[in-house]
């Protein structure tokens, strides 16, 4: 069977990021602990999806993306200073650390300290890896078709379609 809309797909990669030619690793997933994903109900990048169609079992390929196709170009306008007396009460954060911070909707998203300063905390809230291309080298393990009970949940129940996670 080959990889299309519907199927589970269950792959190991090692992704890196590739910056002015210079790759440098990010993660991966070997064969005891492989990605497991529900194909074509955009629960991956689509341009991620768009690299794997069609393959099958033993596949194996490696293809790079652009930022853009991938977690966007790096957004100037995702870059916050929140008020230092934002903080009294956690204690200023250091540089480099990652809060977790959430909007007035109620959305959560992690923004990491850029700068710090005793009127300001300087934080970007853009994707770790925007504006960064992303190389994904993969070896497809198994490709088999959904149950109706993971398509009416929308994702995979694991290899074997019965465990719920």
């Amino acid at each position: 069977m080959t990889i299309v809309p519907n199927s589970v797909v269950t792959l190991t990669y090692k992704l890196h990021t590739i910056e002015e030619g210079k790759k440098t690793f990010v993660e991966e997933a070997g064969k005891d602990n492989p990605l497991d994903f529900l194909y074509g109900v955009g629960m991956m990048l689509p341009k991620f999806e768009e690299n794997i169609a069609g393959m099958a079992a033993g596949d194996i390929t490696d293809f790079e993306l652009a930022a853009e196709d991938a977690y966007g170009e790096i957004n100037e306008q995702a870059i916050a200073s929140l008020p230092s007396d934002m903080f009294k009460e956690s204690g200023i954060p250091a540089v480099g650390q990652v809060l977790p911070l959430q909007d007035n909707q109620g959305n959560q998203f992690r923004g990491k300290v850029t700068e710090v300063s005793p009127e300001v905390v300087v934080v970007d809230l853009n994707h770790p890896m925007a504006g960064q291309n992303l190389h994904f080298a993969i070896e497809v393990l198994s490709v088999r078709e959904a149950t109706a009970d993971e398509l009416a949940h929308g994702h995979s129940h694991g290899p074997d379609g019965s465990h719920h996670h």
